[in-house]
């Protein structure tokens, strides 16, 4: 996928204000954090950031071009209108050529799993691995095959392949994918309880017993 390019303006006026003015004008606010914790606010065109953006991830590294300036960045943050859904603000998170950044990466699995295929259940608890490396090794997403996955295996974090240059920093132990069969047993248990149950008592007589006969004297 070829870098996205986002071109954008500067912005000069700050304020809740000037924000609802940039936005009537078909256009979003945004800021660029540099790593050294300088800011540069600038707008966009809001219809051609929805549709450049689109299916981009969280670690899609983009261009910002503002003027005769550009920076390499991630989309850190939008921030929606909770009623129409619009972008209100857009966070972008500068990254700098030959300096290592942390950041997460999705994991997509693909295939069906043979033990999904004999009857048993796949379980996904882990969607997303924390890794370093140069902008230019970032992956924006991993892509795993689970076609040959069996019936109680287990996929670990440790059992991604990474490029060279990428190193892991998410725990190697956890789970990213699994298959697992019901219990076998669990009809077999309750039918054997069942089994095993005393025989319930004997229902009493709806009839009173006859009393005891007299001895005549």
């Amino acid at each position: 996928m070829s870098k996205v390019v986002l071109q954008a303006k500067n912005r000069q006026k700050a304020g809740s204000a000037e924000s609802r003015r940039i936005r009537k004008s078909g256009r979003i606010p945004a800021v660029i954090y540099g790593r050294s914790g300088s800011s540069v606010s600038i707008d966009l065109d809001s219809s051609d950031f929805i549709k450049d953006t689109k299916g981009i991830s969280e670690s899609t590294i983009v261009k910002v071009e503002v003027g005769d300036k550009s920076y390499d960045a991630f989309v850190k943050a939008t921030q929606r209108n909770i009623i129409d859904g619009n972008i209100l603000h857009i966070d972008f998170y500068e990254v700098e050529s030959g300096v290592a950044l942390r950041a997460k990466v999705s994991v997509i699995l693909h295939g069906n799993p043979i033990g999904v295929r004999e009857g048993g259940m796949l379980e996904n608890p882990l969607h997303e691995i924390e890794i370093e490396c140069l902008p230019k090794d970032l992956p924006e997403r991993i892509e795993i095959d689970i076609s040959g996955l069996k019936a109680n295996n287990y996929l670990y974090v440790r059992d991604i392949p990474l490029a060279e240059g990428v190193r892991l920093l998410t725990n190697p132990d956890l789970v990213v994918a699994l298959v697992k069969f019901a219990r076998a047993d669990a009809a077999a248990d309750t039918s054997s309880e069942v089994a095993a149950a005393p025989a319930a008592a004997p229902a009493a007589s709806d009839k009173k017993a006859a009393p005891a006969a007299k001895d005549k004297k």
